[in-house]
């Protein structure tokens, strides 16, 4: 065991949560051979083929997902360990952090966020992945993401959660297809034809409303991002729940109509949320900050 070092450990670790050789080299910032020969040296050093190629990419073996536990958890307490030895100055750093949101959080959030990190760190990098609910758990265990911004709770005993802002659900319709009302009554509403967001999101609260009241509205497009609603509703006759605060800020690229709910939805809170595993970071507890700074520009 004399014969490896913490960059194969790393090259590891990073090519099983890729699952593949090149996207694990861009990770890295190396040459896909030189994870090519980490990975040699790890076979040679353990004696097994550790990753074979399958259909979905570079599968582990047993005993790979075995050292990946192990590795993973002591890489992290490792690396925090010498981020809280030196003193983390912003203006220096070329850290990259990694950040899991829905693209409701890109358009509302992520202009300000990023704009304080470079403010506040001109060599900073941030990743935003797509978030995906039910993976945001593993993900933040395995330091895959840094935090994670959601409305859902993530549970696991190690997840910290903090509130960043509140915030309701209103509904939407482009101003040519909307009744021609003010308040919109729940026999209008159920009478609409819908879009929606799939709720992997962590946006089907309206929707487990209207299950308590043994409501079905008309679905009649499922779509996988949030993005596209302005330009979508601009042609077609659909309404759409909304957060308030993306339902105005969509109200100021195409005429929309805004109105209440016609049945009680309870508000919600946005949350930044990390794990706590191994010994805080100063450079993660920076960029929480930074997060909870930025959301509160307006």
């Amino acid at each position: 065991m004399s014969n490896i070092d913490l960059n194969l450990i790393r090259t590891f670790v990073t090519l099983y949560e890729a699952k593949s050789v090149t996207l694990a080299a861009d990770k890295l910032f190396v040459t896909q051979p030189s994870v090519s020969y980490a990975l040699s040296r790890l076979r040679d050093t353990f004696n097994d083929r550790l990753f074979v190629r399958g259909k979905e990419g570079m599968e582990p073996t047993v005993y790979a997902t075995q050292l990946y536990e192990v590795f993973r958890d002591s890489l992290q307490t490792i690396e925090h360990t010498v981020d809280s030895a030196r003193n983390f100055d912003a203006t220096e750093t070329e850290k990259r952090f990694t950040l899991a949101m829905t693209d409701l959080g890109e358009m509302a959030l992520l202009p300000y966020i990023f704009t304080k990190l470079q403010q506040q760190a001109p060599g900073v990098e941030l990743e935003v992945l797509p978030l995906e609910i039910d993976k945001v758990e593993e993900w933040l265990s395995s330091g895959k993401v840094d935090a994670v911004i959601c409305s859902r709770t993530i549970p696991g005993a190690q997840i910290e959660r903090r509130v960043i802002l509140e915030e309701s659900y209103v509904c939407v319709m482009h101003q040519q297809f909307a009744p021609d009302a003010d308040e919109l009554t729940l026999e209008q509403f159920m009478n609409q034809k819908h879009a929606l967001v799939t709720r992997s999101l962590g946006h089907g609260l309206a929707e487990e409303v209207l299950a308590d009241m043994g409501l079905q509205r008309k679905v009649s497009l499922v779509l996988p991002h949030f993005s596209v609603l302005p330009s979508l509703l601009k042609h077609s006759p659909l309404m759409v729940i909304l957060p308030r605060k993306i339902a105005f800020a969509f109200s100021e690229i195409v005429p929309l109509k805004i109105y209440s709910l016609p049945f009680e939805v309870p508000s919600f809170e946005v949350a930044l949320n990390w794990s706590r595993r191994g010994l805080e970071s100063p450079a993660l507890h920076w960029f929480r900050d930074i997060i909870a700074e930025a959301v509160g520009v307006e």
